[in-house]
């Protein structure tokens, strides 16, 4: 069993930036893809960021330039560094890795 959990989520003003950190359990970390994902209220979950088992990364186009997602595998770790935030951005991120999905950290931008 796979356990995903996020932290680093909060608010933060248009411009700003967070580090989003997904720490997961397992002994086979290396192995797995792991992929960032999106909630807001009347907006479809989007696939954020995904960062494969040989670290080659994907980005949605909306944030392509502002997000970057890396993974630390000696300390099980994935981050998603989120710069130029825009309101737009609001929702509840989730990290997903090896069919476990985390119960999110929000994210809000506003003034």
């Amino acid at each position: 069993q796979v356990q995903v959990v996020e932290s680093g989520g909060g608010m933060v003003q248009p411009g700003g930036s967070l580090r989003l950190t997904c720490a997961a359990s397992t002994s086979i970390f290396r192995a797995y893809s792991a992929s960032w994902h999106r909630e807001a209220p009347a907006k479809q979950r989007e696939l954020v960021a995904l960062i494969s088992s040989t670290s080659n990364t994907t980005y949605a186009d909306s944030v392509k330039g502002r997000f970057t997602i890396s993974r630390d595998n000696a300390k099980n770790l994935v981050f998603l560094q989120m710069n130029s935030l825009k309101p737009e951005d609001t929702g509840v991120y989730h990290c997903a890795m090896g069919g476990a999905w985390g119960q999110g950290t929000q994210v809000t931008v506003s003034s």
